[in-house]
């Protein structure tokens, strides 16, 4: 069964009396060179089980299933359930799961479901709920690799460098745990319904290592109030944050030790920059009891 066929899709959402849900971001593929080519990018083989987030009807679900050793897919629309039965249920390496991923306890999934397996993610996301997906994906560090196919321009602002307009910290987030990667763009034409926007497919490789930062909470809360209020100075930027327990001056001191201007902007640092700043006030903070 073609499921990026249109008229393969139309039959099946017909027969089940579906109907597409705006609040939801369905949106299904009807060109099937994309499933395709996120599978090969991603580089999944038999040694992995694929978690996958809101399958649809199978689409990028029957591709995972003849790479991947196992393939796990949360869907919540529970409408859905009996389409994917008829689709994928006959596929003896596919596991569907009714739930909502934000409630799911990934490290109980991991233990039911991974075993044997090396876990990856590889998914076309729901555009609204990209952001905390992402988040609870990447900072369980339970996956090698997150393959995801979101909105173009969230894609950038993860991808983003240094300097460009799209960089924040989502973008020091992402890149503090994983290496980033753009991988092609999906125009809107390869979907039913047709979305406004242009998708991309993005990967993450997760990190061995942190960057060698001595506080990651420090490090965060540093980095988003850097971002807070993007046209004022990085140290007027920390006082806001800091005030309570550090002077102007105090703050001024730390970026001169980090090698950093006073009248620098947050989206200027890179994250090696974030995480020398971010090490300096730690090291002030127990030497002075700070904070």
């Amino acid at each position: 069964m073609d499921l990026c066929d249109l008229a393969v899709i139309k039959q099946l959402i017909h027969s089940h009396g579906f109907n597409f849900s705006k609040s939801m971001g369905q949106n299904f593929l009807i060109a099937n060179w994309v499933p395709q080519r996120i599978v090969e990018e991603s580089g999944i083989t038999a040694a992995n089980c694929v978690l996958e987030i809101g399958p649809g009807i199978g689409c990028l679900t029957q591709a995972l299933s003849q790479a991947a050793g196992r393939v796990i897919s949360i869907e919540l629309d529970k409408r859905l359930l009996p389409i994917l039965s008829e689709t994928v249920g006959s596929l003896p390496n596919v596991k569907i799961i009714s739930g909502d991923i934000m409630s799911v306890d990934l490290i109980q999934l991991k233990n039911n479901y991974f075993s044997g397996f090396e876990p990856v993610v590889c998914a076309n996301l729901p555009y609204n709920i990209t952001t905390p997906v992402l988040t609870k994906l990447v900072g369980s560090k339970i996956f090698s690799s997150i393959t995801v196919m979101v909105q173009k321009e969230v894609a950038h602002r993860i991808c983003a460098v240094p300097g460009s307009k799209e960089y924040g910290a989502f973008s020091i987030y992402s890149s503090f745990y994983t290496n980033p990667k753009l991988l092609f763009d999906v125009p809107p034409s390869c979907f039913e319904p047709r979305p406004k926007v242009t998708s991309s497919v993005i990967s993450l490789t997760l990190k061995k290592s942190n960057n060698a930062v001595l506080n990651e909470k420090l490090f965060f809360q540093i980095v988003r109030s850097a971002f807070n209020q993007r046209r004022k100075t990085l140290l007027n930027s920390l006082f806001s944050a800091f005030s309570k327990s550090l002077s102007k001056a105090e703050i001024a001191e730390v970026l001169t030790e980090s090698g950093i201007s006073q009248s620098v902007r947050g989206e200027e640092l890179s994250i090696q920059e974030f995480v020398k700043l971010a090490n300096n006030f730690e090291l002030q903070k127990r030497n002075k009891g700070k904070f």
